[in-house]
């Protein structure tokens, strides 16, 4: 289970109780940015079901949530695949069965397929595009019409949808063709949903994160040496730096904040360089 955590340990969005009463869905939030979000959002009052693939992660991870919970916000699990249509609405229906209602849809899972234009076979291909962009896009449209037929959508409550885009959206990166190609299309889809969400009160944005502290990168020894080097602020992120993003952009203050893309990096993308080692 994910320990990896800022020097504090903290999630900084402030304890306001904006975010009581409050229904999320998260997919591939079993490990990682995505399980930092979930956290967050439970420890700020927020009721979460969590989404992973892998069955076991998803339940070992609403349990360690569950324990740390001090409040009445609970974390649910929800196992299973975020790119199929029918299972996002399952789980769409699942949280409205299990909370009452839906407010926020943060489309985290995702997989990375390293590659160039000449070694990216069809089967990858098709694989990082289902999951990337199919995934969030149905779970965009499944979480907004569940908004839409709730009762109460007013200005003050309304909704959130949130895409995890990358930085490699924003600049070219070695061996990921295909994987960047799916982080810009995300950008460019919050944009375009502004135009049928908005009407709803609800807000759609993107995180596009740096280089991030995870279970997979921390596997790789050089690492932090060599994004400590090239990262401007010194470091890569925590994953509570991107949940700090998260909760921002998905809080009922930033209600005016709508078809954007937050660069969470470090100030890689200022100057980005290559992770040479």
């Amino acid at each position: 289970m994910p320990t990896n955590r800022s020097a504090s340990g903290r999630i900084n969005s402030p304890a306001d109780g904006s975010f009581q009463h409050q229904v999320a869905v998260i997919t591939g939030a079993g490990q990682g940015i995505g399980f930092a979000i979930a956290r967050a959002l439970v420890q700020q009052g927020a009721h979460v079901l969590l989404n992973d693939y892998d069955e076991a992660l998803a339940r070992k991870a609403t349990e360690t949530i569950n324990q740390e919970s001090q409040g009445t916000a609970r974390c649910e699990a929800y196992p299973g695949d975020a790119s199929d249509v029918t299972f996002i609405q399952q789980m769409v229906n699942a949280a409205v069965e299990r909370f009452g209602k839906l407010t926020i849809a943060i489309a985290n899972a995702g997989i990375t397929v390293f590659g160039d234009i000449f070694t990216t076979t069809p089967e990858a291909f098709q694989k990082i595009v289902d999951l990337n962009l199919r995934g969030s896009f149905f779970l965009a449209q499944a979480a907004a019409s569940q908004i839409r037929k709730q009762s109460d959508v007013t200005p003050e409550q309304g909704g959130s949808v949130l895409f995890m885009s990358s930085v490699v959206g924003h600049q070219a990166h070695p061996g990921l063709p295909a994987y960047s190609m799916t982080k810009a299309g995300l950008e460019m889809l919050a944009k375009q949903l502004v135009i049928d969400f908005s009407p709803l009160q609800i807000t759609v944005n993107a995180i596009a994160p740096g280089a991030t502290l995870t279970e997979r990168t921390l596997d790789d020894p050089t690492y932090i040496p060599i994004w400590s080097r090239i990262t401007p602020m010194g470091r890569p992120a925590t994953v509570e730096d991107i949940a700090n993003a998260a909760l921002f952009l998905v809080a009922p203050a930033s209600r005016h904040i709508t078809g954007q893309s937050l660069v969470v990096d470090g100030g890689w993308t200022s100057i980005s360089p290559p992770p040479v080692s």
